[in-house]
């Protein structure tokens, strides 16, 4: 696995301190003093030799937001860990919300840095053994298996088993991460063809000039590089299913030749001198409008209405809400003892209502991520809300008392309050209640207050902390009894009064 750290913060003295604490943690550590800069390392070697990265979100040109939107726009899939400042609760939510893994405030401690490292390196691990493994499904895999308790599921299912019946091609339809490929070797476990071979093509992950080696195959030396013959995967599929995922994204000179291999039944080889017989039965899926690519002349229309005989429509996840307890369930029972060594046994009511109230942006695939996430970081037999942090950040916001938690030092609450010096400091940080022994820095829109509040929450403080001694009040607060008398009656107080005693 990569031992690399990548660091992108603007101020070099924080740059040290983060390099030093992944140091300690036995990893190297690569800076980048701006959000482009950051990019800069991400485009030039994507995740190779990069682990995790460390991110400021408030940094001069390109900020921390914007830089998790670039990466996740370029499939960078690097656990990313971001830093906030004080009070910046919404900036944490809006970081999560863009794929962030966590979240730390500063100035954060070794101790919380390290752990949240230590956190995704754990998950980046297990997740390559366990999680970007798919699950194995054998020609026996059929609609029976697919997991839903929906109707607009049970009626894209009747859909699959009327569709089966048939060798027509079926067109499937849906966003990313709702199953297509599963319906579609589903569809394949029901038809004569489930004993055959089930192939499939990612059209989108194709590099342009190879996609038509790719799908029709090639004769060595066809092309410079081309050393050894190639089949095709419509050659590989021949008797079986070929699965053309994402077939919006195929480029407008091979649509041509598909249509012709649909049509006839045949395909002709890069270099070949003629053509080689097929017999597959094609299923196609895309998360694009193709009508619409139709429109814009970036599909054949002939195509288009050659794939889309049987078009099957896979609705969200977040129009099938009553999916996401049987699919949790499912998923906790997949993952059991493979991700943590602890036998999780299921979820709390309260993180499964959680989950729920959430759209799901990116349906089935993204709720298995943040299930399989759960379980390697849980502690307990049981998932709770407090499991699914980017979750929770986009349904509840995030706590303040979270963020409480995560400070090094002197403790910084996440409202711009402050403990004062004499403040006893052996109290918990995250039981740390607002009292008098605290100054509050920040106003209830999230504004620094004027000096004259704070001025008069010091007096206050120090009325009650010195017991009304007036004397000694002004001696520690540096100025005479006669200021300190005409400010108390600035705040409507009198020496002696009540009021000044409290917080």
């Amino acid at each position: 696995m990569s031992d690399a750290v990548l660091i992108v913060d603007d101020d070099p003295v924080q740059r040290r301190l983060l390099e030093a604490i992944v140091g300690r943690l036995g990893l190297a550590a690569r800076s980048a003093d701006s959000g482009a800069a950051a990019m800069d390392v991400v485009e030039e070697g994507g995740a190779g030799g990069l682990c995790a990265v460390i991110l400021d979100l408030v940094m001069p040109g390109m900020g921390g937001i914007e830089v998790l939107q670039r990466m996740r726009a370029l499939n960078f899939e690097v656990p990313v860990i971001v830093q906030t400042a004080k009070g910046g609760i919404d900036t944490a939510v809006q970081a999560m919300r863009a794929g962030a893994f966590d979240f730390v405030v500063k100035p954060a401690s070794p101790d919380r840095i390290g752990k949240a490292l230590r956190d995704a390196l754990k998950v980046e691990e297990l997740g390559g053994a366990v999680r970007k493994q798919p699950a194995r499904r054998g020609s026996s895999f059929s609609l029976r298996d697919i997991v839903t308790d929906s109707e607009a599921m049970a009626r894209v299912l009747r859909l699959c088993q009327k569709a089966a019946t048939t060798d027509i091609p079926i067109l499937i339809e849906g966003e990313s991460g709702v199953g297509k490929e599963l319906i579609a070797q589903a569809i394949r476990g029901e038809s004569v063809r489930r004993g055959k071979p089930f192939v499939t093509v990612n059209c989108g992950a194709i590099p342009d000039n190879l996609v038509e080696s790719i799908l029709f195959g090639h004769e060595k030396g066809a092309f410079t590089g081309a050393t050894e013959k190639h089949t095709g995967k419509f050659v590989e599929a021949s008797s079986g299913t070929l699965f053309l995922d994402e077939i919006g994204d195929l480029p407008l000179d091979v649509q041509v030749k598909l249509l012709r291999a649909i049509q006839e039944g045949e395909v002709d080889p890069v270099g070949g001198r003629g053509t080689v017989k097929v017999d597959i039965r094609l299923i196609s899926a895309t998360n694009h409008d193709l009508l619409q690519r139709v429109r814009e002349g970036r599909f054949r229309e002939d195509l288009y209405y050659r794939l889309n005989v049987f078009p099957i429509m896979v609705p969200p996840l977040r129009d099938r809400k009553e999916d996401v307890p049987i699919l949790v369930q499912h998923f906790i029972g997949r993952f059991a003892d493979s991700a943590n060594g602890r036998k999780i046994r299921g979820i709390s009511a309260d993180a499964l209502d959680m989950l729920s109230a959430y759209d799901w942006p990116g349906n089935i695939r993204q709720l298995e991520n943040a299930v399989f996430r759960a379980m390697v970081l849980c502690e307990t037999e049981a998932l709770t809300a407090a499991d699914f942090p980017q979750i929770r950040a986009q349904v509840r916001g995030i706590d303040e008392d979270v963020l409480e938690k995560d400070v090094g030092g002197p403790p910084v609450a996440a409202d711009g309050v402050f403990p004062l010096a004499n403040q006893a400091q052996d109290v918990p940080v995250e039981r740390q209640p607002l009292h008098a022994g605290l100054l509050r820095v920040l106003d209830d829109r999230g504004q620094v207050q004027k000096l004259q509040a704070l001025e008069h929450q010091i007096i206050r403080f120090a009325i009650d902390h010195y017991s009304g001694q007036m004397s000694e009040v002004a001696r520690r607060l540096g100025i005479g009894r006669s200021t300190l008398y005409r400010k108390l009656k600035e705040m409507g107080i009198e020496p002696g009064d009540e009021r000044s005693r409290q917080a």
